[in-house]
């Protein structure tokens, strides 16, 4: 029998989807815990609020890298990691924003 070959473009966009479960993960998983560590802290103490967005932000970030292998394309695996990683930190930098607005 013999071995299939493996094309470097395959390995390419298995590539870019690792990166993207890692680094794209990784982002919204920061704005995910930003963004909840802030509207957690109106309802609870402020450490409390931290810690569980910060353990909430673990089951963002599996879900981060679980899309980027299951999105069709290696632009859709970076588009669905890093776009809701924007959308978070704008929410968790919206009071920052609205403070130094006159």
């Amino acid at each position: 029998m013999k071995a299939a070959r493996v094309d470097w473009r395959y390995r390419l966009v298995i590539t870019s989807r690792a990166m993207a479960a890692i680094a794209g993960g990784y982002a919204l998983a920061a704005g995910f815990t930003a963004a909840l560590s802030l509207v957690l802290a109106l309802w609870m103490p402020r450490v409390e609020a931290v810690l569980t967005a910060t353990m909430l932000a673990w089951l963002a970030y599996a879900m981060a890298a679980g899309w980027a292998f299951y999105a069709r394309t290696a632009w859709g695996a970076w588009g669905g990691t890093l776009l809701p990683a924007l959308a978070m930190g704008a929410c968790a930098m919206a009071p920052q924003w609205m403070r130094g607005a006159p």
